[in-house]
């Protein structure tokens, strides 16, 4: 069932591509993370970024959101520079980057998803408190709306964030592996709660670790390693050749899905039926 989202014929005609991102660099102590990036993304289908760690996949979103500085380079979402468009952005960080400790309950930090609409410095409001429960109900987390953020495990944490994002009514989502370290109950409900969003014409760009299910789980790859090696639907994209482009020599035949006896250097790997 989809969620009650407005579908994006009803909020206006918006042409332009979800994120346009051209001659990205970003650098850390003058050493480049990310070097000349350029990517256009689809405005329909879920979206993973792909490569080996350190490749800057979490830094390009962090770059995207305007949450690091960079060197050069432009990201327009929708047709606008991304610090007019942060109201139709949604963002799931990595856990790791969160204060688990804060004085939140879960509710609290689902309502902080509704602050772009309710303005800073007023209080939550009993509607947008209700808007904020029922995101958390969507994610399977009701129950657990008066406890401490902090008290919950690890994928009920995830689950929470998810719905803060949700929370936002955005149009672009960025989620930074939303899919580590969760039970493969959290794993469940986080994807089909993208698929929900892609079918209400939202967009997912999802950074994710897990090469055996991209091909279940997305429908266009961004593959990542420093630069863009490659971009494109995962059926044409995500092949032998282009992963070990990317990767380097750090995958083995085993590492590569798909792989086996009768698949080549430059097959395509197998991809998903039923795209939401």
């Amino acid at each position: 069932m989809l969620f009650p989202f407005r579908a994006a014929k009803g909020d206006g005609p918006l042409a332009a591509s979800p994120l346009e991102v051209r001659g990205l660099t970003v650098a850390y102590n003058r050493k480049p993370v990310l070097w000349s990036v350029d990517y256009t993304a689809p405005s329909r289908g879920l979206i993973a970024i792909v490569g080996p760690n350190g490749a800057g996949k979490s830094t390009f979103i962090k770059a995207c959101l305007g949450l690091v500085p960079a060197v050069s380079g432009t990201v327009r979402v929708h047709g606008g520079p991304v610090g007019r468009r942060r109201a139709l952005i949604g963002y799931v960080p990595q856990r790791e980057s969160v204060d688990w400790d804060f004085p939140a309950s879960a509710l609290d930090v689902v309502a902080m998803g509704r602050y772009g609409m309710i303005g800073w410095c007023r209080p939550v409001g009993r509607a947008h408190r209700e808007a904020a429960r029922a995101c958390l109900d969507r994610v399977g987390m009701a129950d657990f709306a008066d406890r401490q953020i902090g008290q919950l495990s690890g994928g009920q944490q995830q689950r929470v964030f998810l719905a803060r994002a949700l929370a936002q009514e955005a149009k672009v989502y960025f989620m930074d592996e939303p899919f580590a370290g969760v039970d493969a109950a959290t794993e469940r409900a986080v994807i089909q709660v993208m698929r929900d969003l892609d079918a209400a014409g939202r967009t997912v760009i999802c950074v994710h670790h897990d090469l055996q299910t991209v091909a279940d789980y997305f429908d266009h790859v961004l593959l990542m390693n420093t630069r863009v090696i490659g971009a494109g639907p995962v059926a044409t994209t995500l092949t032998a050749e282009m992963l070990r482009q990317t990767y380097g020599g750090r995958l083995g035949p085993g590492d590569i899905p798909g792989t086996g006896p009768g698949i080549g250097a430059g097959a395509a790997l197998p991809v998903r039926t039923g795209a939401a």
